[in-house]
């Protein structure tokens, strides 16, 4: 029994989300003080929730009436009503990244301790592992993102979930099946299942935001993003409530046997949901006129020659752009957090803390999802009318100083602040991240711009996996008791490195911003 407690801990943790925002946005549609609500429903969420089902409806308020507060708990809740009312194309893309969140974040949060102790590897070895897993998908995307557009959206998604297949089930026999150790048998059917996962993760995540475009129109696409988005966040968080007790009955490779078998499911979500009439059903409820100005839309460089087309992208490609390289490069050093929640918290958390923690540290390394899940619309919609660029300084300092709490020591306590703190910096610049670099992209090269504006994001998980896994044996070893650990200077150091790029988009703020706001405009 003792076993399960962080399964209800997780499951009480969704049904009280549930509670306190169903309350609060009945509240708001019925005419109530949404914010008086979700207080109560804060101390009493059960209580609350049927309270306001019961209570009549006071008059109704225009969207114009509405407050902050009404808007960011309506914008949390919209993407899960209009999940109920969407397209049964779209529902099958939406079940299917769900699972696929779950299942991948799964399979990262325990790759590295995998190669630990089941594949003989040291702690380097097993860094550069998960390293080839994150930065290899990336990679993958740009040279497979294309396959949606060649083969259509459901052989896509069945293709890429077939390969992840095969690649899970790899890396799940290869410890029973090889010898274990650095390039041994072992270790070789593991890095061929890595293979499998990057070659069908390179076409699934392309193909999601492909099914979306196509799936929606100007109207939905908001919607239809933010429940991809939603989803995503929430799957990434489930590993946490499913993965402790599996892992303590059958060990890691029983966990990565429900993680094949999620991915089974998830193939058929697919066959069955993203068929062809469900398609066809889809695109045709996006209006006559919807799919007549598609194909009516004027591209100012349709009428260029292939050599003026060329001399127009050369003359504007982004490595041209100095502003815009500083800009994305002074990042690496604050994403270098990211790649940490996978490389480095699973073995901190299951090392250098005894009992609760340690048992079940899956819980504390899928804790972020969830929480961006909750965050992001809040601090959107709070700091929707804030400079993108000042909103990048403030959120990268605030993601990079609680850094410096974990090097106070091993605590849950410090550890919570931790996990809390970097999320809300991490709400607060990730989504202007895009919309800095849509903003600052000339017109017709916003694309080619937010493609080579990922490529630092697959410099960070290489650099960042050369790294870990010494500063581990170093400072948080495996053979040692916690007391011997030297964590505080792991962390220290990690916050110095974080805090460079909120310094450095300091620092460069008035280069950055000169002559800006028409950047986009020439």
């Amino acid at each position: 029994m003792s076993d399960l407690i962080i399964v209800f801990i997780g499951l009480g943790l969704i049904l009280y989300f549930f509670f306190i925002l169903a309350t609060s946005r009945n509240a708001i549609f019925k005419g109530y003080n949404g914010l008086v609500w979700f207080l109560l429903s804060l101390l009493i969420p059960p209580l609350a929730y049927v309270v306001i089902l019961l209570l009549p409806a006071k008059k109704q308020k225009n969207r114009e009436e509405y407050n902050s507060f009404d808007n960011i708990v309506l914008e949390l809740t919209q993407p899960f009503i209009d999940l109920a009312h969407t397209s049964r194309a779209l529902l099958g893309v939406n079940i299917s990244y769900v699972l696929e969140g779950l299942t991948y974040f799964g399979v990262l949060g325990l790759l590295a301790i995998y190669f630990n102790e089941y594949i003989g590897l040291n702690d380097i070895d097993a860094g550069r592992m998960v390293g080839i897993l994150t930065a290899g998908i990336t990679l993958a995307m740009l040279f497979l993102g294309a396959t949606v557009d060649w083969i259509g959206l459901r052989k896509s998604l069945l293709i890429a979930l077939s390969l992840m297949l095969v690649g899970r089930i790899f890396l799940t026999v290869a410890p029973a099946t090889g010898q274990s150790g650095l390039w041994n048998s072992a270790h070789s059917i593991a890095m061929l299942g890595i293979l499998f996962i990057i070659l069908g993760y390179g076409i699934y995540q392309p193909a999601c935001y492909a099914g979306v475009k196509q799936l929606t129109d100007e109207k939905t696409a908001a919607m239809g993003y933010a429940m991809l988005y939603a989803l995503m966040n929430l799957g990434g968080f489930l590993p946490g409530i499913i993965s402790p007790p599996v892992r303590k009955s059958f060990g890691i490779t029983g966990v990565y046997w429900v993680y094949a078998a999620l991915t089974v499911l998830g193939i058929a979500v697919v066959y069955f949901l993203i068929t062809k009439k469900a398609m066809q059903d889809a695109i045709s409820k996006k209006g006559e006129e919807y799919v007549k100005a598609q194909k009516e839309e004027a591209d100012e460089m349709t009428g260029m020659s292939t050599k003026e087309k060329m001399i127009f992208y050369f003359k504007n490609f982004p490595l041209r752009d100095l502003r815009f390289l500083y800009f994305i490069f002074i990042l690496i050093f604050v994403q270098t957090l990211f790649a940490h929640n996978w490389l480095t918290i699973p073995q901190y958390t299951s090392r250098a803390f005894e009992g609760f923690v340690s048992d079940n540290f899956e819980f504390f390394v899928n804790l972020n999802p969830i929480l961006i899940f909750i965050l992001t619309p809040m601090v959107a919609a709070i700091t929707a009318k804030k400079n993108a660029y000042d909103m990048m300084i403030i959120g990268t300092f605030v993601m990079a100083s609680p850094t410096f709490i974990l090097a106070l020591g091993p605590n849950i306590n410090t550890l919570i602040a931790y996990i809390l703190i970097m999320t809300i910096g991490e709400a607060m610049w990730q989504p202007r991240f895009l919309q800095w670099v849509a903003e600052i992209a000339p017109k017709n090269m916003t694309g080619i711009y937010m493609g080579i504006g990922q490529f630092p994001w697959f410099l960070t998980k290489v650099i960042t996996s050369l790294y870990s896994g010494w500063f581990l044996m170093k400072y948080c070893p495996a053979d040692k008791p916690p007391s011997e650990m030297n964590t505080e200077m792991m962390w220290f150091i990690y916050g110095l490195i974080a805090i460079v790029s909120p310094i450095g988009l300091l620092l460069a703020r008035k280069w950055m911003l000169k002559g800006f706001k028409v950047k986009h405009e020439d």
